[in-house]
């Protein structure tokens, strides 16, 4: 039986990828792979200003990239535009792509998702060039119009019922079935107080990153405590909630593999959290 992994990234060893093959990134680690029973890989890369994840593809799966810090330039194909902090965007496979920080002072960070893909060489990845001058100063448009890119602020949240255990400040979906992907890529905000109550998903798993504050956590029977850098992946169909149980917002960025929303990926509330579980961490 395949159980929950809760690991923060300062715990995770930074990969030696080969930048011969583009990966000019100045860091690179995997948090959540095949290893752990998850069937997707969660990847969180650092761009130091000026470096680049040169033109790559994956040819076996669809990746999705929520760019938290920096800005930076992205190429999709023969397309070129401009990231930064909250842009959420969708590379379907078989499309090459690059990521490059144009900026002279502030790292890039970005979290990802290689959807339904075990490990890095499980994604079909394939080098397709580096990125020169001319790549730079294409012109650039207000998006890409292959895959998904779109900004979190431009999503309208959902509206969630408390009585279903969504006792939480705000929701959004910027990627899913609306959008034409099979998997589902949400951000959720959570109050001080705030709590997404026990439940499961019965058609998916979900893997998470806590992009800010601190809380705990709650996955098939064991609780802890989770603060900004924490990643978690949860089997289909276990039991699990988050809750804020700090001064600040608990912001928590993740995906639905195998679920284009919430109802395909069979949400099922199960209880309230009592407070001897959240003191249980």
């Amino acid at each position: 039986m395949v159980s929950p992994y809760l690991v923060h990234i300062d715990d995770v060893q930074p990969e030696n990828m080969q930048k011969d093959k583009g990966w000019a990134i100045s860091e690179f680690r995997l948090p959540v792979t095949g290893a752990h029973g998850s069937s997707t890989t969660i990847f969180h890369s650092i761009f130091r200003p000026g470096s680049t994840h040169a033109k790559h593809k994956h040819d076996r799966c669809d990746e999705i990239a929520v760019y938290l810090k920096g800005h930076g330039i992205v190429g999709q194909s023969d397309q070129r535009t401009q990231v930064g902090p909250g842009h959420c965007r969708l590379m379907p496979a078989g499309t090459p792509h690059f990521f490059h920080n144009e900026t002279k002072d502030t790292d890039g960070m970005c979290i990802g998702f290689y959807m339904g893909a075990k490990s890095v060489p499980d994604t079909g990845y394939g080098f397709c060039g580096q990125v020169n001058d001319a790549d730079l100063q294409m012109p650039r448009g207000k998006t890409l119009t292959e895959g998904t890119l779109l900004h979190v602020s431009t999503v309208e949240p959902l509206k969630l019922s408390a009585a279903d255990g969504w006792q939480i400040s705000e929701y959004r979906m910027p990627i899913g079935k609306h959008t034409g992907s099979p998997n589902a890529q949400f951000w959720m905000k959570l109050a001080p107080g705030d709590m997404l109550h026990k439940h499961r998903f019965d058609n998916c798993e979900v893997l998470y990153y806590v992009n800010s504050g601190e809380g705990v956590a709650g996955a098939g029977g064991k609780t802890s405590r989770i603060r900004a850098g924490h990643t978690h992946f949860i089997p289909r169909g276990v039991e699990q909630f988050i809750a804020n149980t700090g001064k600040d917002t608990l912001e928590v960025i993740g995906v639905y593999t195998g679920a284009g929303s919430i109802a395909d990926g069979g949400y099922v509330h199960t209880g309230k959290v009592s407070a001897a579980e959240l003191t249980a961490a």
